[in-house]
């Protein structure tokens, strides 16, 4: 089986953005990461539901997106509207996770739960029976273009442990840093979903990067 590669848009050339998308949708790309930053969250802002619709007008792949901003129970039926097909939150973010990740289930979209470096693996054992998948931040949110943070993989033990636990189905994510030297090691750690973005759009060659990527096997 090889991994769900989400190529992250917030790499992308933006000036050119509905190229960047029809060279996704020939690629061997699986999903469209689209990171949501309000600027309060996170120290960046980068664009909204009007952004959103204008590509999933032309995307033919899901749009995973991924709001790093406060109080996100406020706009998940705005960006179902928009266009987003998977949906994830921060655990750091939410005062109440459960009704949440229920909101986004009950509107036909895939619901997952982001964690930042320094929370704990531990602190999802209530929730992740009720998640989709977990998005394991390997950065410090809020930028591209960040080196991976090595404690990664062993937050990633610690999730897998924690899913085999509870006999839950959660997909495990990981955002930030991914490249083709630790992709692989990823995979194997037991990582379902890549996000990549500097690795892919930075590349001379995206979808030879993106196939390259596809290759790798669990």
């Amino acid at each position: 089986m090889n991994p769900i590669i989400a190529p992250s848009l917030l790499s992308s050339d933006f000036a050119n953005l509905e190229k960047e998308i029809k060279m996704l949708n020939k690629s061997q790309a699986d999903w469209l990461h689209l990171d949501i930053m309000d600027g309060h969250f996170v120290p960046n802002i980068t664009f909204g539901m009007p952004v959103i619709r204008a590509i999933k007008k032309v995307a033919q792949k899901p749009l995973d997106v991924h709001l790093m901003i406060e109080k996100p129970e406020r706009y998940i039926a705005d960006f179902k509207n928009a266009g987003a097909d998977c949906l994830s939150v921060h655990w750091e973010a939410c005062t109440h996770l459960h009704r949440t990740i229920h909101q986004i289930k009950d509107l036909d979209m895939l619901a997952g739960v982001a964690i930042n470096p320094h929370t704990p693996v531990a602190f999802l054992e209530d929730i992740i029976k009720d998640v989709d998948f977990v998005v394991v931040m390997s950065v410090n949110p809020g930028f591209g273009g960040q080196r991976f943070i090595m404690n990664s993989y062993k937050r990633i033990k610690e999730l897998v442990e924690l899913i085999e636990k509870h006999e839950a189905e959660a997909m495990i994510e990981i955002d930030g840093g991914v490249d083709l030297d630790n992709a692989q090691l990823l995979i194997d750690s037991g990582v379902d979903i890549l996000v990549a973005g500097n690795t892919v759009f930075g590349s001379e060659n995206p979808m030879e990067t993106i196939a390259k990527l596809k290759k790798m096997i669990y």
